[in-house]
């Protein structure tokens, strides 16, 4: 049920964005802007006409008067309007301490008419208890949520609500407003309605998205569940991941106690979040790219083309405008010293269980499996950019011919669909099943498929060139009488967004 869910959720988006996409009077696909305008831009403005309607948020009521509402008087009147937050509250550990409804909501509300100057408990609240915790927090990958997205450059172009239809919520800001400390100016009022909207204000280091409010349970946000919510779908599965490997099979038997309770079994916390460290960061990072470029020089050629295609550098070799965001959000590890940090404290976990020298050879393995998945991206990323070159294909940009790996809209062509899929979802399958020990996503639903994507793209390529008329292969057509039914050409390899 949850798969189909969130594959409504993807179908959902994807038609969305297809909904946005402007249409020449031919039906053919308008080219995002070029010449003048940066096809990167780093700052969030909008051209008038790609500005949603916004509706003004109504004028704040009077603040109240008088002598300031206890926690007393606030459990009062929940009880009767929002029992059960009140009843998460008296499960959780703040109620035994003494922490109440005015310490996280401020005391400046004591009436539904003044209800819009509640303050939303996020992380500057939990700091003023939690500091060591916020602050590793806002150093690690969690609250550079949004900067990830910002990372693609077509969302520069449409504001964080842009990317959200409208009444909807679950899409890309749903997980990644988790780390925005701005989010909030840039959707429109009506998009999340009234207070509600407040939430967005200070998204970076967002304590409730895995200590649940208003329990705020340190044992709910250490189970592996608590992961799933944003980390599943086909390009992010390390859920799937971490439930078909070795690790999460002992962990569901242990959880539904065909295990000893006390059976030692690592969940997604155990690695990335050691002894409870809120940084959750590791070497390759998200997208498994780092700096500097390897020995190898193959694997480093074959990161140049990726690097180009996902427009971190420009055609030039040089650093584009989109380096300086992804430095600047620490989304990859941009050192030697800073990559190998990261791998020496994984290793330092695994050899909690395993040896360190077992450790040390399956990192290895996941190191090399990101070199054959890079090369075989890189072949594919090529043999489309030869196309745009020799003008087989209209190029994304008209001073771009090169392939485009971080678009938001969805490419035109089969063969284009096929190299997104290849680098959105099978790489991405391809390394993360590696280092979560899933043979399943590593092999058969990663490098497999890879493979498979790069030969629909070469058999895509030449069936292209052959239709082309620069070919010669396709002659002046005769004129006819009446006309007659063309005769179906070669059977065209699908994508296979399955």
């Amino acid at each position: 049920m949850q798969r189909r869910f969130l594959l409504a959720i993807v179908l959902l988006t994807t038609g969305f964005c297809l909904s946005q996409t402007k249409k020449t009077p031919a039906g053919q696909t308008q080219q995002p802007p070029s010449k003048d305008e940066s096809p990167f831009p780093v700052d969030n403005s909008q051209s008038p006409q790609d500005q949603a309607p916004q509706q003004e948020a109504p004028p704040l009521p009077p603040k109240r008067t008088g002598p300031p509402p206890t926690n007393a008087e606030c459990m009062d009147c929940h009880a009767k309007t929002k029992p059960q937050i009140v009843t998460e509250w008296k499960q959780s550990k703040h109620s035994q301490v003494n922490v109440g409804c005015i310490d996280c909501h401020g005391d400046e509300h004591s009436s539904a008419q003044d209800a819009v100057y509640v303050k939303l408990g996020r992380s500057q609240i939990c700091a003023k208890c939690h500091q060591a915790q916020v602050d590793q927090d806002r150093s690690g990958k969690h609250s550079r949520a949004l900067g990830a997205m910002k990372t693609m450059p077509n969302g520069h172009w449409r504001s964080a609500g842009r990317a959200m239809p409208v009444g909807g919520g679950e899409t890309c800001t749903n997980c990644h407003r988790t780390g925005s400390p701005h989010l909030f100016r840039d959707l429109p009022y009506d998009r999340y309605g009234g207070i509600e909207a407040h939430a967005l204000e200070w998204g970076a280091g967002a304590c409730s998205s895995c200590h649940s409010r208003h329990t705020f349970s340190v044992q709910e946000a250490k189970q592996p569940q608590a992961c799933e919510f944003c980390h599943s779908g086909p390009d992010a599965d390390q859920w799937g991941m971490y439930s078909s490997s070795q690790h999460g099979i002992l962990f569901d038997l242990k959880q539904r106690g065909l295990l000893p309770a006390d059976t030692p079994v690592p969940t997604c916390q155990t690695c990335h979040m050691p002894n409870g460290d809120h940084h959750v960061r590791t070497a390759w990072g998200f997208r498994g790219i780092a700096l500097p470029m390897p020995d190898d020089k193959q694997w480093a050629d074959d990161l140049t083309d990726q690097f180009k295609a996902l427009n971190i550098i420009g055609l030039d070799g040089k650093d584009a405008q989109l380096m300086s965001t992804i430095r600047g959000t620490d989304l990859i590890r941009s050192t030697k010293e800073d990559w190998q940090g990261e791998r020496d404290k994984m290793i330092k976990t695994c050899t909690q269980c395993h040896t360190e020298a077992y450790a040390k050879q399956e990192m290895e393995n996941g190191d090399n499996i990101i070199k054959n998945a890079d090369h075989l991206l890189a072949e594919a990323i090529r043999i489309v950019s030869d196309l745009y070159k020799d003008k087989v294909l209209n190029a994304p940009l008209s001073n771009h011919e090169f392939a485009w790996l971080t678009r938001f809209d969805a490419p035109p062509t089969a063969i284009e669909q096929t190299l997104d899929k290849m680098y959105q979802i099978d790489r991405m399958r391809t390394f993360q099943g590696a280092f979560h020990s899933s043979p399943k996503y590593a092999i058969a639903q990663g490098l497999v498929q890879m493979q498979k994507d790069l030969d629909n793209i070469k058999e895509m390529a030449e069936q292209l060139r052959r239709q082309h008329p620069s070919s010669g292969a396709h002659p002046a057509a005769k004129p006819t009488a009446k006309p007659t039914a063309a005769k179906p050409d070669a059977k065209d390899p699908k994508p296979g967004w399955q």
